[in-house]
């Protein structure tokens, strides 16, 4: 028995090891920001981002552990400051968006606390200061002509909307990513546009996720960043590298 034990022991120790060495040897394909990329940021709203948004509750720690809003105007400044084009992919339920007959986990959710809700397309009536809005420190930068605003997406990823074809038609193919929700909408966004071709990099303390008992959203989240992308930014150093 004592022999079994300690052949357990060492076994789970050499695994251990060679999980922690494999971390260690991830590669680091790097990133080089050059006049085709562009800052793009997602649901840079009230309900994630206030403390009156319905969301708060869930994502509000993860939030102030990272520092997300301060460090997501940090980028909307770096944008306008280095003239790096930015894009913002919001997300927004429309009155027709509650028929829907089915729903993933979050969806469901979000629609039953009228997350992001807005009338129609054409409506903007309760719009200003809803939890659809965009929090106000940001408005100053969003409104300006150099910031493209574009069509909403509806569940996670930008595959509904209109982000890529923008992207595309300013001939960018390099992306800086960052905005909420880390593990939801800011990760779908990451893996469809690699998938299209683009060359994404994270900005990791730029983004939040739930943290709801015994799921941190966060850790999932920045897990796949380190995995997935090219690159995983602070802000702190994405600032270092633009203002050098």
């Amino acid at each position: 028995m004592k022999t079994t034990f300690s052949k357990t022991i060492l076994f789970l120790a050499f695994l251990t090891t060679s999980f922690n060495e494999l971390i260690a040897q991830l590669p680091e394909p790097g990133f080089v920001i050059d006049g085709n990329t562009a800052i793009v940021i997602t649901d840079p709203q009230n309900d994630f981002l206030s403390p009156q948004g319905v969301a708060w509750g869930a994502v509000g720690e993860s939030v102030k552990e990272n520092n997300t809003i301060e460090n997501l105007e940090t980028i909307f400044k770096l944008g306008e400051k280095h003239d790096i084009p930015v894009f913002v992919s919001p997300h927004y339920y429309y009155e027709h968006d509650h028929v829907w007959k089915f729903e993933g986990t979050l969806e469901k959710l979000m629609h039953n606390i009228s997350m992001f809700d807005r009338g129609d397309q054409l409506n903007v009536k309760g719009f200003e200061g809803s939890g659809a809005d965009w929090l106000p420190r940001y408005k100053k930068y969003i409104k300006k002509d150099r910031v493209v605003v574009t069509s909403p997406h509806k569940v996670f990823g930008p595959e509904s909307n209109d982000l890529a074809l923008q992207l595309r038609k300013q001939k960018i193919d390099k992306v800086i990513l960052a905005g909420m929700s880390g593990n939801l909408c800011a990760e779908s966004h990451m893996r469809d546009l690699i998938e299209a071709g683009f060359e994404v990099a994270v900005v990791g303390d730029a983004t939040a996720s739930a943290k709801l008992p015994g799921l941190d959203g966060n850790q999932a989240a920045q897990t796949n960043y380190k995995m997935v992308s090219s690159k995983v930014f602070t802000t702190k150093e994405l600032e270092q590298v633009l203002n050098k």
